[in-house]
């Protein structure tokens, strides 16, 4: 099954790519997501991997998943190790009013063939959906926020020197 939900955030692909490469942050902003561990050397980049949970509903689902492609500031795409079958791709791209388009894709499959397999992939792609969606606006809500900070940050600076 594959879902795919997107957004427009008011911040360039840098500002929005900062809080997306960092793990620590994913908490902050990932709806659904009870767990999320860095389990590799590196924090990030490259192969680094972590352990993540999502609730579906009663269940928490995911494993062990590697980050297999990275490409600064746009591309992030990530593939199971052990657990549910998963592949996952963050995609920014600049909007020519300074703004960023985020798209959050995933493709899931469940564990076991036939129908039930597609019964279970089909009743998990509702609240799988709901919450890309949701961790698309909490992100928008939390980068364009820190923005408005920052600026607001600077005007007093320049006001107090």
């Amino acid at each position: 099954m594959r879902v795919a939900e997107h957004i427009d955030i008011g911040a360039p692909c840098e500002t929005v790519w900062a809080v997306i490469a960092d793990p620590a942050r994913y908490l902050e902003f990932m709806s659904g997501v009870t767990r999320w561990e860095v389990v590799s050397d590196a924090p990030n980049g490259l192969g680094a991997r972590y352990r993540m949970l999502l609730l579906v509903g009663a269940a928490e689902i995911g494993g062990l998943i590697e980050v297999v492609e990275w490409s600064e500031p746009g591309d992030m795409a990530w593939t199971s190790v052990t657990g549910v079958d998963q592949r996952g791709r963050w995609r920014l791209r600049a909007r020519p009013d300074g703004r960023t388009r985020v798209e959050l894709r995933l493709a899931y499959g469940v564990a076991g063939s036939g129908l039930f397999g597609w019964i279970a992939e089909h009743i998990a792609a509702r609240p799988v959906s709901d919450h890309l969606r949701r961790s698309l606006r909490q992100l928008k809500r939390l980068v364009e926020h820190e923005q408005l900070r920052a600026q607001a940050a600077a005007r007093r600076e320049t006001r107090a020197a």
